[in-house]
């Protein structure tokens, strides 16, 4: 995304001062900033997206406790000024201890939802029909599809496990890059970033865990092992139900490689490498934490 006018705009209005180089990130675009005050903060400003939607929303509802605090919002620019954080990531820890810390955030993030937010379930319901039409020779094996479509009815209709189960306000997309450390020198505080928030069952959360770092796993050469290993470490460390957090990374993952081919089915073209790369990764996840 090239340096929107509208940043611009929004420094001007909001009385900002540039503090540092603009990040083109691949949905918005970020840059330090101080306020009127001096203060040091972050401008976000992202393209719009039913993801994003309520970013405001779930960054109010923590009001600084795991998460980035959230100084000032235009939702229909999809603008924030925002707490400034510093550049350390989970990718600074090891990566079973990195899993140890974002279990411990979804304490505190997994707080009742708020209404205004879209459900999990609604989610999962709008893409199961495609997903039982998708024919036998397409990229993902057909028992993992037959598996994720089990699991989707199970999810949505089975009892809970718990009174927090679902109803909890979810970040969902809670990976290595999106917990910083608060300031630098702290050691045990972290605030999460670019949340994408929904309704529903905190299970949802461990598949974006599962999913980063990929080369650093891939170059160790034991992927299955280590992505086993941290998905124990999480669910443990978190208090989940295993079965259930297992059902949920099978599910999230197939619905994740099936919009890779339904993107490239809407433009009629083939998969690209990185589509198909992250396929196979998706299918190795699910075969790493269900190897039955």
């Amino acid at each position: 995304m090239r340096r929107p006018r509208l940043l611009d705009d929004v420094v001007e209005e909001w009385t900002l001062v540039l503090d540092g180089d603009v990040l083109d990130r691949r949905a918005s675009v970020v840059v330090p900033v101080r306020t009127r005050d001096g203060a040091a903060a972050v401008l976000k400003i992202s393209s719009p997206s039913p993801e994003n939607e309520h970013e405001h929303l779930a960054l109010q509802r923590w009001g600084g406790d795991g998460a980035v605090r959230l100084l000032r919002a235009d939702p229909h620019r999809r603008a924030l000024l925002l707490e400034r954080a510093s550049t350390t990531d989970l990718t600074s820890l090891g990566y079973l201890e990195a899993a140890e810390v974002a279990a411990a955030a979804y304490a505190r993030l997994h707080v009742p939802a708020l209404p205004q937010l879209r459900t999990i379930t609604a989610y999962v319901g709008r893409s199961t029909d495609a997903l039982a039409a998708l024919p036998r020779d397409a990229p993902i094996p057909r028992r993992l599809v037959e598996q994720a479509l089990s699991h989707a009815r199970d999810l949505a209709t089975g009892p809970a496990t718990g009174p927090a189960s679902t109803g909890r306000l979810v970040h969902g997309d809670l990976h290595d890059h999106h917990l910083l450390r608060s300031h630098p020198g702290e050691s045990d505080s972290w605030l999460a970033i670019d949340p994408q928030p929904m309704s529903g069952d905190p299970h949802w959360e461990p598949a974006a865990l599962l999913w980063s770092r990929w080369d650093e796993v891939v170059a160790r050469g034991r992927i299955r092992a280590d992505v086993h290993e941290r998905f124990l470490t999480v669910v443990d460390a978190a208090g989940l139900d295993e079965d259930r957090a297992r059902a949920w990374v099978v599910l999230r993952l197939v619905l994740g490689a099936y919009s890779s081919i339904e993107e490239a089915a809407r433009q009629d073209r083939p998969l690209t490498g990185d589509e198909s790369d992250w396929i196979t990764r998706c299918i190795t996840i699910m075969k790493a934490v269900d190897p039955s």
